[in-house]
């Protein structure tokens, strides 16, 4: 494909940025002004070329590249096809009718097709048990097709960058267990990389540039099109790459390009100074988590957390509750084995009261309908979402009873008390239109992000677990 339909040149406003020092880190950042002057471009393009224009949500991306160009790029099928002009193409066309993957296709939907006509259950049977293990065999040929190169010019297929990864289940599998297809609850493997692995945004754009000598610079994601039924997505905003596909694929792509530290990595080092003891005795705590600072140990070992911090000096400390990482406030900390049981229980019985404020993002078109009532109850149940943790999104067929009661101080100050406790279930039941209509200001899973999340655990109130005195701590923030 000729390189220099695929390359273009960003408008004549960005002769006067800077270029990055570093490439960006993908999984959280905030989009360089040249990639965001790309990606309006690429929105415009959406909007004004009929074959481009959208028929469904999908999430575009851009890859800014030395010489004042940039290419473009959009995940997965849109509208209907994997290639599009003035796009980077896709890195294996499964779409080809003359390629090998098609034509094992139409064998596999012959043997579909024997199994429909026959009678015969034992001739059913084998024919079951050859299909699944030529449609296996074609997924593992297909993997190693997708051949990913990385700056220093090595290349792995995917079956070696996901040779050690616990990759989740296919959607093919959850679709057919949530729809009651199956009783069958689907599992992760080792091993398999996740169907779909290499057709996102990121992926494509660091392949082309590599393949063709282009050196990056900056990239970001943004959503185009109306949102998905489950997910929470808006128009413009901006995404970080996905963890369950992406994540292996780009710690392999990334090497070799000088890549910006983990933004949240600095950010929890400076948070651990903000951390401040409210009260105090023998057998718990009651302390203050900035915004910024994850709750427990994450994935990566050098990444500082509140109990971490505290175990420097209480080593049995344990912490009944969390808070989201980005969520600032009061949180209660157990000396003992004993303290920690009673406040999990008290917490499980809902008997320990939190209040939380937040500040919403002032509403836009893209909001859609916003709640008008000044006081209610939200009730959304809330599940993960399989393929792009730790988002979450509302599912009423499997989803878990997410419960959250609410008060407007002002037109954009909200007094939310949760009467369950589900992973970000307040962020949803702000952002989704069915609870508030307004994400929460600083949300960058939900919403837009800013210089915070403007969410925060301002009290709390439960039973000394010693004394049973009645126990009331406020801390004012936002």
């Amino acid at each position: 494909m000729d390189t220099t339909t695929l390359l273009h040149t960003l408008p004549i406003e960005a002769k006067d940025i800077p270029a990055p020092q570093q490439f960006t880190f993908p999984f959280c950042y905030e989009p360089h002004p040249l990639c965001r002057l790309a990606a309006k471009e690429v929105m415009e393009h959406c909007y004004t070329s009929e074959e481009m224009r959208p028929k469904e949500g999908k999430m575009f991306g851009v890859l800014v590249v030395e010489g004042g160009c940039y290419l473009a790029a959009f995940s997965g099928i849109y509208n209907g096809s994997y290639n599009h002009a003035g796009f980077v193409p896709t890195i294996y066309d499964l779409q080809n009718p003359d390629g090998y993957f098609f034509e094992e296709e139409q064998r596999i939907d012959a043997i579909s097709r024997q199994i429909a006509e026959t009678c015969d259950a034992e001739e059913q049977t084998k024919l079951k048990v050859l299909r699944k293990s030529k449609s296996h065999d074609l997924q593992m040929w297909t993997f190693r097709q997708f051949k990913m190169l990385n700056a220093r010019g090595e290349r792995k297929d995917l079956t070696e960058i996901f040779k050690d990864v616990k990759s989740p289940f296919s959607v093919e599998e959850y679709n057919d267990y949530i729809t009651g297809r199956t009783q069958i609850k689907p599992k992760s493997k080792i091993g398999i990389p996740p169907g779909g692995a290499g057709e996102c945004c990121a992926p494509k754009l660091l392949q082309y540039a590599y393949t063709n000598h282009l050196k990056p610079l900056c990239m970001a994601e943004f959503w185009v099109g109306p949102a998905p039924k489950d997910e929470l997505r808006s128009e413009g905003l901006y995404y970080p790459a996905c963890q369950h596909k992406c994540r292996p694929i780009l710690s392999h792509m990334l090497q070799g390009l000088d890549v910006e530290e983990n933004p949240m990595l600095k950010k929890n080092r400076e948070m651990l100074a903000q951390v401040r003891t409210i009260y105090e005795d023998d057998i718990m705590m009651v302390v203050y988590k900035p915004s910024g600072l994850l709750s427990v140990p994450g994935k990566d070992e050098d990444e500082p957390s509140l109990l971490t911090h505290i175990r420097t000096t209480i080593p049995q400390a344990m912490l009944p509750h969390r808070l989201d990482m980005d969520t600032s406030g009061l949180m209660l900390v157990a000396k003992d084995e004993a303290t920690y049981k009673y406040l999990q229980a008290e917490f499980y019985r809902h008997n320990i009261k939190k209040k939380y404020i937040a500040i919403l993002s002032s509403p836009t078109a893209a909001d859609g309908r916003c709640c008008s009532a000044q006081s209610g109850i939200i009730n959304l149940p809330l599940s993960p979402n399989a393929f792009d943790r730790p988002r979450q999104m509302v599912n009423y067929e499997r989803g878990k009873k997410a419960v959250t009661h609410f008060r407007f101080i002002t037109d954009s100050k909200v007094e939310l008390i949760p009467e369950t406790g589900r992973t970000h279930q307040l962020r949803v039941h702000c952002a989704h239109p069915d609870g508030l209509g307004r994400a929460i200001k600083g949300d960058n899973l939900y919403g837009t992000p800013s210089d915070r999340l403007y969410l925060h655990a301002q009290s709390i109130e439960f039973l000394h677990p010693a004394s049973g005195e009645q126990m009331s701590f406020s801390q004012e923030e936002l």
